[in-house]
């Protein structure tokens, strides 16, 4: 099934100069079948350590599809998943060249027609602000390996910090996670220059809570596509 706002796709008119762009990364960029920036460092970490991360996962995961908890349960459940994940990498001692080692290593692929997306957008000058609860150490290295990492795109995501000799620094406390990542609590004054003067932005994103990367008294000005997992997407 797919849903279209008729009536605000006909009121927004996208040109060049008038919107920027909103893209989550893992499963909008990224195919179905890609493995997710998370999940890249398994090969160079081991089996106990992917064991790990698959128990985690199975405890949370659940709970992120959950909509008939809280907001407040499914939020302190998010913090905690994706701490869990973070300190794993600390606690297996990942290093800068360990992870980028590990973007060689793993599948990684564009979702059909993402790379021409994106460097449609370079060529026409239009912003493009990437907000992931990923990696985004590993995005970075991505792009910059298929030579998408362009001046008009802005990476916000869960940067890892290593020390002077390439050792993870311990993890912060507060990561992006799925019901927390908002443009308004992340973009630098530098790239907010860039995008205060468009009037509209075109949203991607795959799950329901991406719709939160624009505020919501910015959505009336917004062009959402929900790209779901499996067939059909979703415009609004």
């Amino acid at each position: 099934m797919i849903y279209i706002n008729e009536e605000k796709v006909s009121k927004i008119k996208l040109k060049e100069d008038n919107f920027f762009v909103a893209i989550d990364f893992d499963k909008t960029i990224t195919a179905r079948k890609s493995c997710d920036s998370w999940g890249t460092c398994e090969s160079v970490l081991g089996e106990e350590f992917t064991r790990k991360t698959e128990l985690i996962c199975q405890k949370y995961a659940p709970i992120e599809l959950n909509y008939e908890i809280s907001f407040d349960e499914k939020n302190k459940a998010m913090e905690e998943w994706y701490y869990s994940n973070m300190q794993l990498f600390y606690d297996y001692h990942l290093t800068k060249a360990q992870l980028e080692e590990s973007i060689e290593n793993r599948a990684i692929i564009f979702r059909d027609g993402a790379k021409e997306f994106l460097n449609d957008m370079f060529k026409r000058n239009i912003p493009v602000v990437i907000l992931s609860a990923g990696i985004g150490n590993v995005i970075e290295l991505f792009l910059k390996k298929n030579n998408c990492y362009t001046d008009n795109i802005y990476i916000i995501s869960n940067f890892i910090k290593f020390d002077n000799v390439g050792n993870m620094n311990k993890p912060d406390v507060e990561l992006i996670h799925t019901l927390n990542k908002t443009m308004k609590n992340h973009i630098t004054p530098e790239f907010e220059e860039k995008i205060s003067k468009r009037k509209y932005r075109l949203l991607l994103g795959d799950f329901i809570e991406d719709k939160n990367m624009i505020s919501k008294e910015e959505w009336d000005k917004t062009i959402a596509i929900r790209i779901l997992r499996y067939q059909c997407s979703t415009k609004s």
